[in-house]
Order: C-alpha cells, then structure tokens, then sequence
C-alpha cells in the first residue's frame, strides 16, 4: 500500500459583505493549468511559507488564538494568519492591514505593498471558522484553516490574478451552485449558518479508517 503524503500546512481567507438582506463572498476561479483543483471555484488562499512564521503583523485576538491553537502552537498559528492574507493580497490584490511601524520591515518580498502603505497583515481581523485535512488517499494534501474577515477589513479592488482568473462577489445562496471542491461546499455551509448566528462552532474535518470525521476546535 501506498504510503499517504503528508498534508502541508494551508490557510484560506473568505471575505463577507452585507447584500440586501444576505451576504456576498469574495470567490475566485483557479486557474485551468493548476494540478491542485483546476477551473474550480475557490475562497482566496494557499500554502504557508517559512516566511510567513516571522512576519510583523498584528496579533490573533484570543478567541481565535485559543481554537487555532488546537492544532497548531503559537509561532504557527500566526504564520498560518499571515499566509491568509498575504494569499489573499497575492490573488486579488486587496489588503488586511493595519498602521504599524513594523512595516518597514515588509520592504522586500510579497508584502512590499503593505510597507509602501504602512501596514502590516491586520490579524485581528480575523475569524477562525473552520479546519480541513485532505483525504489520505489524495496525491496533493494540505491541513488548511479557514479564515473569516468583513470586507470592510480590506484596502483596494479585487482583481483576476495569474492564481484566480475571475475573481468575484457571489451572493451566498449562488455559491453553492458554482463548480466547487468538495470541501468548498461544506465550508460554504458553516459559513452561512455562522453569518445567519445559528452556530459558531469550528468544525475540523478530517478522514480516518475509510470515514469522514469532524469534530470541533472549540470544544474541549
């Protein structure tokens, strides 16, 4: 038997906005020549880099530092929040931050933007909702985290990226009718029962002996 690969560290940033009496998230679709989910519908995100541990940013508010760090120590939780939004700047431009005067210290590399403004990736903007692990039984695997900011966190205006080709706001109840990976769909859910105030727990997904598993970050 094929022996699983191990799931890298990922983390993904979903984007909210109030749209009548619903709400619209930031979706973007990958781009068709990607190995990893081609042509798909997906939330901003990506890998975490080594980088991403060290960088300035401000800091997780502890009832997210708390669940996040269920499975992931403190230097990782926050690299994890950093990969977040500098995903998310990288695909569509916009940025997370906040005025600091560490951010002279972004001058080089993906988050020279943040220095050119002042700012450093804005952790407390973010919301921990969610956690996935990709199947055993996958050839590409990541332990993502999912993230939830309100559009008014953000600077700019979203654009396609070399990663996402289109980028759009989709109304909630549309997502769920776009080409999505699996796991997109059911973060789709926790996500509007979340913005409907009907749960706020943090489901952690995962695959053990065949069957699909899910317990939660924020109970003991």
């Amino acid at each position: 038997m094929r022996r699983a690969v191990r799931p890298r560290d990922a983390a993904t940033l979903i984007l909210h906005r109030p749209a009548g009496s619903g709400w619209e998230l930031l979706m973007g679709r990958r781009h068709e020549g990607h190995r990893f989910m081609p042509n798909q519908w997906v939330f901003p995100g990506g890998r975490l880099d080594r980088a991403d541990l060290y960088t300035p940013a401000t800091a997780l508010r502890p009832d997210v530092a708390a669940p996040l760090g269920r499975a992931a120590p403190p230097r990782r939780a926050h690299g994890l929040g950093v990969a977040a939004i500098r995903e998310t700047f990288e695909e569509t431009g916009l940025m997370i931050g906040a005025p600091d005067a560490r951010a002279g210290r972004l001058d080089r590399g993906p988050l020279a933007a943040f220095a050119a403004a002042g700012l450093v990736p804005d952790l407390a903007a973010l919301d921990y909702v969610a956690r996935a692990i990709t199947p055993p039984y996958r050839p590409m695997r990541f332990h993502a985290r999912f993230f939830l900011a309100p559009a008014s966190a953000a600077r700019g205006e979203a654009r396609p990226s070399p990663e996402l080709t289109e980028v759009a706001w989709v109304p909630l109840p549309e997502a769920a009718q776009l080409d999505l990976p699996r796991i997109t769909g059911v973060v789709l859910d926790v996500i509007g029962r979340r913005l409907a105030g009907l749960d706020r727990r943090i489901p952690a997904f995962a695959h053990r002996r065949g069957q699909h598993t899910v317990c939660h970050d924020d109970e003991g």
